[in-house]
């Protein structure tokens, strides 16, 4: 009967050593994806802000009969601005 007990401590403590080691793995894991995911959310807040500049560059290289477009776009830019700075302020 002692010698059962011992074994089953045995199979806890080795159970619980795998456990161990595979959360340390799994929290290697996690820190590489969260470094990761923050190189790729500075990636896209880049890709955002070339989109608006080649928004805005395009607004003001439009043809000259294109004068209503370009006043339109730049109109909608503006109100979008507008909308963030209150979201921004709120």
């Amino acid at each position: 009967m002692l010698e059962g007990i011992k074994t089953q401590i045995d199979r806890l403590i080795a159970l619980y050593e795998a456990e161990k080691a595979e959360n340390e793995k799994l929290r290697s894991r996690l820190a590489a994806l969260g470094g990761e995911n923050d190189t790729y959310r500075k990636k896209l807040t880049d890709l955002e802000e070339q989109i608006d500049n080649l928004k805005l560059q395009q607004a003001f290289t439009a043809p000259a009969d294109g004068n209503a477009q370009a006043k339109a776009k730049l109109g909608r830019m503006i109100r979008e601005i507008d909308k963030c700075i209150t979201l921004l302020e709120s």
